[in-house]
C-alpha cells in the first residue's frame, strides 16, 4: 500500500511538472496577441476571446484570466464553456484572458525548499515573476485594448491551481474572485496549508470570492479538505467561499466535471 501511494504521488507530480495536454476542443472565435514581459524576460502569447455581442455594443465587462491558456491547452475548453452558459443566461457575460505556456512547471510554483519538489519543477519562485507579468504587465494592456470593468478574476487546475491558491493566501488583492480545481498544494511540503492561518490573517478589507475543490487524489484531497476546515474555522470576514469535496472525480476529470459549478457560483452574486 505504500509503495502504491508513493507510486501515485510521483505520477501526479510528473502530471503536474510536465506540460499540460488537456483534450482537444473546437477552437472559438478569438484574437492573439503578443506581450514582451520584461519580469518573465520573454515574449509571451495571449488568447483573448470576448462574449458574441461584444463588438456590438459599449458595455464593460469583467476579466477572467487563465494559466494553460493556450489554444492546445485549456482555453478553448472554457471559452466554450463559457459561451455556453452565457447563452444560456446561467452566468453575465465575462472576457476570457488565456496565456500560453512556455515553462509550466517554472511559472507556476513559488519557492520551496523540499528536495523532493526539485526532481519535477525549478525552485526558483518562479510564480513571484509570472504574477508580476500578469498583474503589472498583461492586465494593463488587456485593459488598454478592451472594455473591461474593474472586476477581475482567475481560474486554473493542478499546478495552475496552487498558483491560484498562492495568488489568494499571499497576495489576494490581486484579483476579485479566485477558482482552483485540484490544486497541487502539497508544493513546498504543503507550505500554503500549514500557514494558512498567518496568511489568512493578513487577508485585506476587500470583498473576495473564491470556488476551490479536490478529487480523491490522495495527495491533494487531503490538502484541500485540510484548508476547508481551516476556513471553516478561520475565514476572513470578507472571503465568500465554498468547497466542493469530488471524491468521484480523478485529478484529470475535476475540471470537465466540476467546470460549469464553479463558474455559476463565482459568476453570480445571488448565490
Amino acid at each position: 500500500m505504500r509503495a502504491f501511494f508513493i507510486l501515485l504521488v510521483t505520477s501526479l507530480y510528473l502530471a503536474g511538472c510536465s506540460q499540460h495536454k488537456p483534450i482537444q476542443d473546437p477552437i472559438p472565435k478569438h484574437k492573439t496577441f503578443k506581450i514582451d514581459s520584461k519580469k518573465v524576460g520573454e515574449t509571451r502569447i495571449i488568447n483573448v476571446w470576448t462574449p458574441a455581442f461584444y463588438q456590438t455594443g459599449n458595455e464593460k465587462y469583467p476579466v477572467l484570466y487563465m494559466a494553460d491558456g493556450g489554444i492546445k491547452e485549456d482555453f478553448p475548453h472554457i471559452a466554450n464553456t463559457l459561451a455556453k452558459l452565457i447563452a444560456e443566461k446561467s452566468i453575465p457575460p465575462i472576457i476570457l484572458v488565456g496565456i500560453e505556456n512556455t515553462d509550466r512547471g517554472r511559472d507556476l510554483t513559488g519557492f520551496s525548499e523540499t528536495a523532493f519538489d526539485a526532481q519535477y519543477c525549478p525552485q526558483t519562485d518562479g510564480a513571484k515573476n509570472f504574477r508580476s507579468f500578469i498583474t503589472q504587465e498583461l492586465i494593463p494592456e488587456i485593459n488598454n485594448k478592451y472594455r473591461t470593468s474593474e472586476k477581475k478574476g482567475i481560474i486554473g487546475e493542478s499546478l495552475s491551481g496552487l498558483f491560484v491558491m498562492e495568488t489568494l493566501m499571499q497576495h489576494p488583492e490581486s484579483f476579485d474572485f479566485y477558482i482552483a480545481f485540484d490544486p497541487s498544494l502539497w508544493w513546498n511540503d504543503h507550505y500554503l496549508v500549514r500557514n494558512a492561518n498567518d496568511l489568512l490573517g493578513k487577508f485585506p478589507d476587500k470583498e473576495i470570492k473564491l470556488w476551490f475543490a479536490g478529487s480523491s487524489a490522495e495527495d491533494i484531497s487531503i490538502y484541500t479538505n485540510e484548508l476547508n476546515k481551516v476556513l471553516e474555522n478561520k475565514a476572513p470576514t470578507k472571503l465568500k467561499w465554498t468547497y466542493s469535496d469530488e471524491p468521484k472525480e480523478k485529478h484529470n476529470t475535476i475540471f470537465r466535471a466540476a467546470k460549469e459549478k464553479a463558474l455559476k457560483w463565482i459568476l453570480n452574486d445571488h448565490t
